[in-house]
């Protein structure tokens, strides 16, 4: 177990969660607002690009009463990225992508918990003295998670990320680290 925050667990991913992934990476409702619809992964596309890229990510499960229900993923940003984004490149920053691939565990507040829990986890264990996430402009529900935990807009990202057939813009959120 990587942590544990309440009823709220993450560990890192195993071979045997490929097919979960595959299973909310085929679901339309989750790809909406991860990858975009016409991105689906079968379980060969899951292997290739969860479990045979090495891209410096730590790829993670997230359970909730002890059910698997998500996805969370964290990584050191290089220091081109923190140049690019106009971010102090003496920081120790780290991005974080996650999402919830069971449905009816939405608006429950969980995804809440999670972020402040990674937040915890970052900030305490990892060192880090910032923590940045990226979600698209439309994406309200993401974004409204994100600013209750604390994060704030930094800066608009256009034509961040390409989405359903189309480059979209996208908010560069940031946590800092509260200093003594």
């Amino acid at each position: 177990m990587l942590f544990q925050s309440g009823k709220l667990k993450v560990r890192e991913l195993e071979n045997k969660d490929a097919a979960l992934l595959a299973k909310w990476l085929l679901n339309p409702a989750v790809l909406e607002f991860y990858e975009g619809r016409d991105c689906s992964f079968d379980l060969e596309k899951v292997r290739d690009v969860f479990f045979t890229s090495d891209s410096g990510e730590t790829r993670c499960i997230v359970l909730f009463e002890d059910q698997e229900i998500g996805y969370i993923q964290f990584y050191e940003l290089a220091k081109s990225d923190c140049y690019n984004f106009g971010l102090d490149i003496s920081d120790i920053i780290y991005g974080t992508d996650q999402f919830i691939g069971e449905p009816e565990y939405w608006n429950k507040g969980i995804g809440q918990i999670l972020m402040r829990s990674m937040l915890d986890y970052l900030l305490g264990q990892k060192g880090a003295d910032l923590v940045v996430v990226d979600p698209q402009t439309w994406n309200e529900r993401a974004i409204a998670c994100y600013a209750k935990v604390g994060f704030t807009k930094y800066k608009l990202l256009p034509k961040h990320e390409w989405h359903e057939g189309e480059l979209r813009d996208s908010w560069l959120m940031q946590y800092k680290a509260k200093k003594c």
